[in-house]
């Protein structure tokens, strides 16, 4: 009885351990698609890929180093989050032309619509 509890447990732990790094692999792989997306979409040159890329990089760090902090409240974290989406999109605009804000602002509220629906899963 004890062994089959145990084994229970321990087959709880392993599918729980799985199901995290599913889904931070589905996260990984559709945060790289939504950038390839803008990419294309917005037709962006060389050096605005560049740029784009190294902006990435710099605000994933901020965004990590707030997700790891365990002071912040979870209402606070989301705070500085949007925070620092702002900001992000912000200087993501500086190297942006004007049709090419336009282009992000609506890919952006059709993600958001989709994020909305409810997901039949």
């Amino acid at each position: 009885m004890k062994k089959t509890l145990l084994l229970m447990i321990a087959f709880a732990f392993v599918g729980t351990a799985a199901m995290a790094q599913l889904e931070q692999k589905d996260y990984k792989k559709e945060k790289a698609e939504w950038d390839q997306k803008i990419k294309d979409e917005l037709k962006l040159s060389a050096d605005q890929v560049a740029k784009y890329d190294a902006l990435n990089k710099e605000y994933e760090e901020k965004f990590n180093a707030i997700a790891q902090d365990a002071n912040l409240a979870k209402d606070a974290q989301k705070e500085k989050k949007m925070a620092l989406k702002k900001e992000k999109e912000t200087r993501l605009f500086e190297f942006l032309t004007p049709e090419q804000q336009t282009r992000y602002k609506e890919l952006i509220e059709k993600k958001k619509k989709e994020m909305e629906k409810p997901s039949n899963g």
